[in-house]
């Protein structure tokens, strides 16, 4: 439960870095992504969530 936590307060404050650094560069992406189709926007929300599943997999396997 701790490392989740963890993960989800890193995932904010890469978020608000980014929202910080860039914020006309996050308002367009934000346009583009309303308004992409639904089926797009599964297909990168997959890719992404297997992504980062498998970034943890390597990392707990590297750090062990």
């Amino acid at each position: 439960m701790t490392d989740l936590i963890a993960a989800l307060g890193l995932a904010l404050a890469v978020e608000g870095l980014l929202f910080a650094a860039f914020p006309e560069a996050v308002k367009r992406a934000m346009i583009e992504a309303a308004q992409a189709p639904g089926d797009r926007m599964r297909l990168v929300g997959i890719l992404s969530a297997v992504i980062g599943v498998v970034i943890v997999w390597v990392a707990r396997k590297v750090g062990a």
